[in-house]
C-alpha cells in the first residue's frame, strides 16, 4: 500500500552501540524482550489515548508455541506470519482461523521479516539467530522466495546483517534491517547485495513510504525511536521520534504506516501500540499487549480485511486493534 507522507521533517540520531545478551540460537528480538519485560516495571505511558481509540484488542488467531516475528497480509486477505523459534512460515486464511504451516526456512530456525516481491512472491528473512547480534561481521541474513500458491521455498540472497525488517520498493528492491546491528542492507531485484547501504543502530521494522522516498524505521535498543532515512540521501538520517523518561525502555519494533502515512508501532515492553500523529507526537491505540513484535494492515475485502490493523507477538497471539481502524 502506498501513502501519503508528511513534509518534510529534521533532526538527527544519536549513535550508539547496541547490546544484548543471548540464552542460545533463538529469536533475538524475542529474547531481549523477554528480559527487558523482566527488568522493567509496566507503569502509566508517557503518551494519551489516540482519539476514539483505546478498545480492548480483539484475539484473532494463535499459533501455540511459536514466536512470531514477521507478517503479511496478501490481496485475498490472508495472513502470512513467522515462527523464530521453528522457522516455519504459517498461514491464516481468516480471523479465527487455524495457522496453517506453509514452509520452513533452510536450517529450521530464525525465521524473520517478510515482504511482498513485485513478483508476487512472499520475501521470507531468515538467519534471525544468535549470529544477529555479530550480524554487521558475520552477515547470517539471508532471504528466501514463497510461492503462496504451491508452497515451494527457493533461497534468494545471502550475506545481510539480519532482515529482522523487510520492505521492498515498486521497481523491486528489498530493505533488510537488524536491530542488533548498524547495517541495513539493500537487495536488487537481481540478488545483488548492497549489505551496508545505510547506517542506523538497532534499526529494527522497516517499510517504505509514498512514492518509495523514504524507508521508516523503528529503534529499539540504542536511542529508541523512529526515525526515516530518505532513499536518494541514506547518510541523511531523519529523526521523527525520540523517546525518553520511562519511554526510552518501550523496544520500539516492526512498524507500519497508516493511508495518512502515520507511523504505527507497537511498544514492545511498554505493551502498547503507539502512533505518531507529527514529528515528537505520539499516542495509544491500544493497551495490555507485552511482547508485541510487529503490526500489519490488512487487505481485501474478507479475511484479514483491509483498513483493520492486526498485531503479532512473541506470545504466538494475533489480535486486531480495533482503535488502529483505518477507513
Amino acid at each position: 500500500m502506498r501513502i501519503s507522507e508528511w513534509g518534510r521533517v529534521t533532526g538527527g540520531s544519536r549513535w550508539g552501540r547496541a547490546t544484548g545478551r543471548g540464552l542460545r540460537a533463538v529469536a533475538a528480538g524475542a529474547l531481549l524482550a523477554g528480559v527487558v519485560s523482566v527488568a522493567v516495571p509496566q507503569t502509566a505511558s508517557a503518551a494519551p489515548v489516540c482519539p476514539a481509540a483505546g478498545q480492548q484488542p480483539v484475539l484473532v488467531g494463535r499459533v501455540p508455541g511459536a514466536a512470531l516475528e514477521g507478517v503479511a497480509v496478501d490481496g485475498g486477505g490472508r495472513l502470512y506470519t513467522t515462527d523464530l523459534l521453528s522457522g516455519r512460515v504459517f498461514r491464516l486464511d481468516a480471523p479465527g482461523a487455524p495457522a496453517v504451516p506453509v514452509a520452513t526456512v533452510p536450517g529450521g530456525r530464525g525465521a524473520g521479516a517478510l515482504a511482498w516481491a513485485s513478483d508476487g512472491s512472499l520475501l521470507v528473512g531468515y538467519g534471525a539467530d544468535a549470529r544477529v547480534l555479530l550480524g554487521d561481521i558475520l552477515r547470517p541474513g539471508a532471504i528466501a522466495k514463497l510461492n503462496t500458491a504451491t508452497g515451494t521455498l527457493t533461497p534468494f540472497v545471502s550475506g545481510l546483517s539480519a532482515a529482522d525488517g523487510l520492505d521492498v520498493d515498486a521497481a523491486g528492491t528489498a530493505y533488510a534491517t537488524n536491530d542488533f546491528g548498524t547495517q541495513i542492507g539493500r537487495v536488487f531485484p537481481d540478488g545483488r547485495v548492497e549489505p551496508n547501504w545505510a547506517t542506523l543502530p538497532s534499526a529494527n521494522g522497516a517499510v517504505l513510504g509514498v512514492d518509495d522516498r523514504y524507508l521508516y524505521v523503528s529503534r529499539t535498543f540504542v536511542n529508541p525511536g523512529v526515525s526515516r532515512i530518505p532513499i536518494a540521501n541514506p547518510g541523511a538520517l531523519e529523526s521523527i521520534l525520540d523517546l525518553s523518561g520511562l519511554d526510552t525502555f518501550a523496544a520500539p519494533d516492526g512498524l507500519t504506516l497508516d493511508s495518512r502515512g502515520r507511523p504505527v508501532v507497537p511498544a514492545n515492553v511498554r505493551g502498547e501500540i503507539w502512533r505518531v500523529d507529527a514529528p515528537g507526537q505520539y499516542c495509544v491505540l491500544a493497551s495490555g499487549l507485552p511482547t508485541s513484535s510487529m503490526v500489519v494492515y490488512g487487505q481485501g475485502s474478507g479475511g484479514f480485511s483491509a483498513g483493520r490493523l492486526f498485531r503479532i507477538g512473541f506470545d504466538g497471539a494475533i489480535y486486531e486493534i480495533p482503535g488502529g481502524f483505518d477507513g
